[in-house]
């Protein structure tokens, strides 16, 4: 029997408030990132979860063997910029209700898209190594922050992300791009600088904010089932662009910001502001 989908319901869910709490807020600042128990339900993750699925099998090129892959590859399957493939997949990306939890938790008045991404990791796909994700974006303010989306409950055997409590205040490793080298250096460095590691499940409906600078990783994948996961990056809308320092920035500024003026504001359509105050 085919079940009917009240879309105005989900709509109205991606646009209303979620509370975050003042001590939410000071967890997030003081270690660089927090989970969120239900902040989406189960119906909204259904019903956007397979428009999303959809279009990361239509959407990808990887086709190599497992055997055959970077580690980089083997981590997941990366699609992005979903928003601009399919209208359904805009609404979720776009969503307020999202949006403003990242305002909130940054302290600015709203925040600009950077971009979104699928990360589908496959049965029997990797590890993901250790690393910050600012390392690859040309922008001059910490303020910048991912909201990490599972489209399913998500146990250790599926490689739920993990994050090093308060590592977004340490400089190490920042000129390092994702790696069997970061792996490795990171683990290490973090380890005999003693930073707790909260590498925990996600429930149905639970979701994490990090910040840019935030290290965090994920196990390999050993269920028999994708890992099914959505991602938002924001930034504050009074973020400016900042002169690259790496090939990878120098993509991303194309790819991203449109190759909008350094010291300017990342304003154009690829850019939007998904919350104001």
């Amino acid at each position: 029997m085919q079940v009917t989908v009240d879309r105005t319901s989900l709509l109205q869910e991606l646009e209303e408030e979620y509370t975050v709490s003042p001590e939410v807020v000071a967890f997030y600042r003081k270690n660089g990132y927090v989970k969120l128990k239900n902040v989406l339900s189960p119906e909204v993750l259904q019903y956007y979860g397979d428009v999303i699925t959809q279009l990361v099998f239509k959407l990808n090129t990887l086709t190599k063997s497992m055997e055959e892959r970077t580690t980089y590859e083997r981590a997941f399957l990366q699609i992005m910029n979903l928003w601009r493939q399919d209208e359904t997949a805009r609404e979720f990306v776009f969503s307020r209700r999202l949006a403003k939890i990242a305002a909130d938790l940054m302290g600015v008045e709203g925040v600009r898209l950077y971009h979104d991404q699928a990360l589908y990791k496959e049965p029997s796909g990797g590890f993901t190594p250790w690393h910050a994700d600012q390392f690859y974006w040309p922008l001059s303010s910490p303020k910048t922050v991912t909201v990490w989306i599972p489209l399913q409950d998500t146990p250790m055997e599926m490689g739920p992300l993990a994050f090093a409590e308060q590592s977004q205040n340490v400089e190490i490793g920042r000129n390092m791009e994702i790696s069997d080298e970061s792996e490795k250096v990171l683990a290490e460095e973090l380890a005999s600088r003693h930073f707790n590691v909260n590498d925990t499940p996600f429930e149905l409906g639970e979701v994490s904010y990090h910040a840019g600078w935030t290290f965090h990783r994920a196990g390999p994948n050993t269920s028999d089932a994708p890992r099914k996961v959505m991602t938002v990056i924001y930034m504050d809308k009074e973020q400016t662009i900042t002169q690259p320092q790496n090939t990878y920035q120098e993509a991303d500024w194309a790819t991203w910001l449109a190759n909008y003026p350094i010291g300017s504001k990342p304003e154009s359509a690829l850019n939007p502001i998904l919350f104001d105050s």
